[in-house]
């Protein structure tokens, strides 16, 4: 059985502590560039009709009803529930032209509402949503396909959860944070137990398959003890996966984040202090590390997917289904088709001027070269199953790794001496040690990254 344990060095980390992509993707979505328009996205999606293969989709709802100060997502914050109505509108549309382009006979394995919050919108605008997607593409019916949202228990009750289990999600994502009152009022999201902890329940009543709590380390007044009566709390409830994020404090960049106030920041080593006792805690309550701030059940899903080699990672994080072509639906989303990344505009006003012109709301995208694929294959399976074999690459890309990446596998010796990874004849195997840092062993792979300034990403712990 494969090894999913982490070591946690302080030591390493200090050194290896830098700002880096989370490679949701590769190429990162910085490399999305204005020259890919309508025309390059159906020249793709002709691609991928004519590969065939199951589908997924992310809708991005992005309404908010009261901001988040550490938030650094495309949101629209407002108590209007009013205003949600010419978007959706809008997106049935896109999902009609979308639809329209793909083939029918191709099955929907994966469908995740995000934002915002998707249970901004009322049970009526969900479920319009839900019947124009199922009119449009094929949706299975058998509660077999993996259909998740993310939820603000703050806006969620019991009879919601029911009606969501009723539109076909099996899988849900609870907002959190931290349960510290402290905690909650710097960063503007009062939030308690009993909001939490009903939601969950209800989930678990409904047969939802998966239950997934987010949390986030180094906000503001956090300390190493506050935090761990958080986990202890949620521990109790035993959820199937965690997400626990690092934030980054970039005000420079996210406005809101501008209402937090620099001095209640943890200082970075009580970060770290915070990180190790989450590693601690979780391992011993029987969870493991999947990767890249997630935890899960030996027999989640995930974790699954991981000891069986199919893991895969798109812009939703981990996944089980690398078959299948993503299509972002909604301002802002980003999907992967065919050959291609694409990525919506950001904008209402924008979104709603090409959609009347009856025009695909493509902002940006790029089209991947051989090089682009092969260092993706790289990366992606360094950051799912934290080894590779080199001769699968070598077979699949006809290539000679050592001969192709020498200069990487040169940049990869002090790893091996600081005990990160293994480098051998066969392959590279991340160690226990590495785990925890398989940010900067990509990063290595990744060759846009030293034409770009690494304030623009978030550090790696």
């Amino acid at each position: 059985m494969m090894d999913q344990s982490i070591k946690f060095d302080l030591a390493l980390i200090n050194r290896y502590d830098r700002a880096g992509p989370r490679y949701t993707s590769y190429p990162t979505a910085l490399e999305l560039h204005a020259g890919f328009g309508d025309a390059d996205y159906r020249r793709q999606i002709a691609k991928s009709n004519a590969a065939g293969g199951p589908l997924s989709l992310y809708f991005h709802i992005p309404f908010c009803d009261t901001v988040c100060f550490y938030c650094a997502c495309n949101k629209i914050v407002t108590k209007n529930r009013k205003h949600a109505e010419p978007y959706l509108a809008n997106l049935c549309k896109e999902i009609a032209m979308q639809g329209d382009l793909f083939d029918s006979n191709r099955v929907v394995n994966q469908l995740h509402w995000g934002g915002g919050t998707p249970t901004f919108l009322s049970y009526e605008q969900m479920k319009q949503l839900m019947d124009v997607t199922r009119e449009h593409f094929s949706l299975k019916d058998d509660d077999s396909g993996e259909y998740s949202i993310e939820v603000d228990p703050r806006e969620t009750h019991s009879q919601t959860i029911r009606q969501l289990r009723e539109l076909g999600f099996n899988r849900i994502s609870l907002g959190l944070q931290d349960f510290d009152p402290a905690v909650q009022k710097a960063v503007n999201r009062i939030q308690s137990e009993e909001q939490t902890f009903g939601v969950l329940e209800a989930a678990r009543a409904e047969g939802f398959k998966s239950t997934n709590i987010d949390l986030i380390y180094g906000l503001p007044l956090q300390t190493v003890d506050s935090f761990a009566l958080t986990l202890d709390k949620i521990l109790a409830v035993a959820p199937d996966r965690f997400s626990i994020f690092n934030y980054a404090h970039m005000p420079n960049r996210f406005k809101t984040q501008r209402q937090i106030n620099d001095a209640d920041m943890p200082s970075a080593d009580v970060k770290l202090d915070i990180l190790q006792m989450v590693g601690q805690k979780l391992i011993a309550a029987g969870y493991v590390y999947i990767g890249m701030d997630h935890f899960a059940k030996p027999d989640d899903e995930l974790a699954v997917a991981q000891r069986e080699g199919k893991l895969y990672r798109n812009f939703q994080g981990y996944s089980t289904h690398s078959d299948c072509d993503l299509i972002g639906l909604g301002i802002t989303s980003i999907g992967r088709v065919g050959d291609a990344y694409i990525q919506n505009v950001k904008e209402l006003d924008e979104y709603d001027s090409l959609i009347r012109q009856n025009k695909l709301p493509v902002f940006k995208g790029v089209e991947l070269d051989d090089d682009d694929k092969l260092r993706r294959a790289v990366i992606t399976q360094l950051i799912c199953h934290f080894d590779l074999t080199f001769v699968d690459i070598e077979q699949a890309f006809s290539i000679n790794f050592a001969d192709y990446f020498a200069k990487e596998l040169e940049a990869l010796s002090p790893m091996q001496v600081d005990g990160l990874l293994s480098v051998s004849a066969e392959g590279i195997q991340v160690l226990p040690a590495g785990r925890l840092l398989i940010r900067n062993i990509c990063m290595v792979f990744d060759k846009y990254l030293a034409q770009k300034q690494h304030q623009q990403f978030s550090k790696v712990i």
